[in-house]
């Protein structure tokens, strides 16, 4: 899920690895040139002093000074170094269970979703990565990363994805029937996703169907059936995650171009803003819909209100050609997610 290239800082377990030689040539991709990298306009590139390493892998981080060496390349795989990602997967859960809760939301089910959020986001990056290794190779920022870097091979990679599955499974078959099944058919949309970036310019749908399934389940763990307001709850979260990853993909949109992934950042280029306000405008009334057929209260009103300031903010001042820019706006959603729970709990309360 996020899967996915998502975002942040690492750090240097991969300084001293060996590159992956050869890497194969990729159609559109330039020959010559897989194992230097790509050149001074890829993703990340931008505004680092010379000689400076455009990675997301960063040195000196909390991975580097705590987890042991052999374990690394491995919490590196999940992105436990980047956690923006589980937030942004977890945060749509606990709005479903929120909405659905008849007071405060249950804190086990909370937790339990929270641990479920961290093994599926990484089993998502693993898988992403796995798919990807031979693209991310060609990428100034994610060349690092283990599988292309290799500091983890394919073996260790697919176990290591089989003991996070696990992990969600056991979080999965403690819920309910309804949820359990739901948990099942989200597969049909994990699987293909990280395939999407070859066959059609709007893989951030797929992501966004994925990564906000989570609404439907944490509403059916509390209720055990399906209603319309985790269905709107749901449809404006995806529409929130094609908007915040769109500003996520234009950090890649030189390197995407060159090696023939397509994104919607590539798609929309510089149209981009206007498609913003119009993907959260929809993601806030969507929500909006689905707070009014739950029969919240005013304080959430407040706390959509605030959210969808930050959207605003977001797409009124993301600088597309900067990619730091665009992934410290990127991380801001952390905020939406906060800002969205709490207008949710508090419309409950107030009942």
């Amino acid at each position: 899920m996020t899967a996915e290239k998502h975002p942040d800082p690492g750090g240097a377990f991969a300084a001293a690895a060996p590159h992956p030689d050869p890497l194969p040539v990729i159609p559109g991709s330039s020959p010559g040139r897989e194992r230097e990298g790509p050149g001074p306009k890829s993703r990340g590139d931008e505004g680092l002093l010379p000689g400076a390493d455009p990675s997301d892998i960063r040195p000196d981080d909390w991975v580097e000074r705590l987890v042991p060496a052999a374990l690394r390349p491995y919490a590196r795989l999940a992105r436990l170094d980047r956690p923006i990602g589980t937030w942004l997967l977890l945060f749509p859960a606990w709005w479903g269970i929120a909405l659905a809760a008849k007071g405060w939301p249950d804190p086990f089910l909370l937790a339990l979703f929270a641990l479920g959020a961290v093994a599926m986001r990484g089993a998502g990056c693993t898988l992403n990565d796995i798919a990807d290794r031979h693209y991310d190779g060609m990428v100034a920022r994610t060349r690092r990363r283990p599988l292309p870097s290799g500091a983890v091979g394919i073996a260790g990679a697919l176990a290591f994805l089989a003991l996070q599955l696990a992990i969600g499974a056991a979080v999965l078959l403690s819920l309910n029937r309804t949820s359990i099944l739901l948990g099942l058919a989200v597969l049909a949309l994990i699987v293909p996703y990280p395939f999407m970036k070859r066959i059609t310019y709007w893989p951030q749908v797929f992501l966004g169907l994925n990564f906000n399934w989570g609404a439907l389940l944490g509403w059916t763990a509390v209720r055990g059936t399906l209603a319309l307001p985790p269905l709107l709850l749901y449809l404006g979260g995806v529409l929130w995650t094609i908007g915040y990853d769109t500003i996520y993909a234009h950090q890649d949109k030189e390197d995407d171009a060159r090696i023939g992934v397509k994104s919607s950042a590539l798609a929309l280029g510089e149209r981009t803003r206007p498609f913003l306000f119009l993907f959260y405008a929809a993601a806030a009334g969507l929500w909006a819909a689905a707070g009014a057929t739950a029969g919240l209260k005013p304080p959430f009103w407040f706390g959509l209100a605030a959210a969808l300031s930050q959207l605003c903010w977001q797409a009124a001042r993301v600088a597309t050609g900067n990619p730091a820019d665009c992934l410290a706006k990127f991380r801001s959603n952390r905020w939406v997610g906060w800002l969205m729970l709490l207008g949710i709990v508090a419309g409950r309360l107030a009942q």
